[in-house]
């Protein structure tokens, strides 16, 4: 089933509902600069096992409205709350990629984690993607103003290039193409936008906010986002278990995808 859903007058996010009558349900919040097809892997087979799947393109991306403000994760994570709203969901297991898990902390923390059940964060880009005083452990601001000064520049390239990073398995070109895709049916501005945010947006205070059950996928080779940031995320949040993909790097999703479809399937359904 696809809707849009509005989030805000003028603004409406696409949503693909798959498999609406199955059971625990998972809503995907997806990572920069692509939208929910990157879980492609994952809804043929978390749905062959019956499990409802929730794809939501974050505004700016993917099929949803393209506005020129609302970047910023407070407002990322009120959008996620209006999806959970109109499809009247709860008990869901919201599980978010990248910046996605960041999105997927705010969300947590801001709004008390109103229908979530359960909180499954895949290489999220947090508690800071970047370095800052006393949290060495993210990227360096110039990292990031490289990508956005990039993306003014010349946008293509840049996603190839950080598709390359991406995957630790030697994928084909003909997946390589289509990864591409995805990051070219964003909006430029919006690719910039949530760039900038990398550079401000920090969770610490985030996390202790989340009383829900929580696992951390981190693959052991992403270079996007170090594993020293899943172990902070770990020590951060009460109760939460970590689980190492040896084989993967920043898109663990399909470099391990029969791993992680295991784990996210058995962690959602428990």
């Amino acid at each position: 089933m696809e809707c849009w859903i509005i989030v805000e007058p003028g603004v409406k996010v696409y949503i693909n509902d798959i498999n609406p009558s199955g059971r625990d349900p998972v809503l995907f919040l997806h990572g920069w600069p692509a939208n929910h097809r990157m879980f492609e892997y994952q809804f043929n087979v978390l749905g062959d096992l019956g499990i409802r799947c929730i794809g939501m393109d974050q505004r700016g991306f993917g099929l949803s409205d393209k506005p020129w403000t609302g970047y910023n994760y407070d407002r990322l994570a009120d959008d996620v709350r209006c999806v959970i709203d109109e499809l009247g969901l709860s008990g869901i297991t919201l599980c978010g990629h990248s910046t996605g898990g960041a999105i997927a902390i705010r969300y947590m923390a801001r709004h008390r984690g109103f229908g979530v059940a359960k909180l499954a964060l895949a290489a999220a880009a947090a508690p800071s993607l970047t370095e800052r005083p006393g949290f060495p452990y993210g990227r360096k601001p110039e990292d990031i103003l490289k990508i956005i000064k990039s993306t003014y520049v010349n946008r293509p390239q840049m996603l190839r290039d950080f598709g390359k990073m991406f995957f630790y398995s030697i994928v084909t070109e003909a997946f390589s193409d289509w990864f591409f895709s995805l990051g070219l049916e964003a909006a430029s501005w919006a690719t910039i936008a949530v760039a900038r945010a990398w550079l401000t947006e920090e969770m610490f205070d985030d996390m202790a906010k989340i009383i829900v059950p929580t696992l951390i996928m981190q693959g052991l080779h992403d270079r996007v986002v170090v594993d020293s940031l899943a172990a902070a995320l770990h020590e951060g949040i009460k109760g939460s278990k970590l689980v190492l993909f040896e084989n993967s790097g920043h898109g663990l999703f399909y470099d391990e995808k029969e791993k992680f479809n295991r784990v996210l399937a058995e962690f959602a359904g428990k």
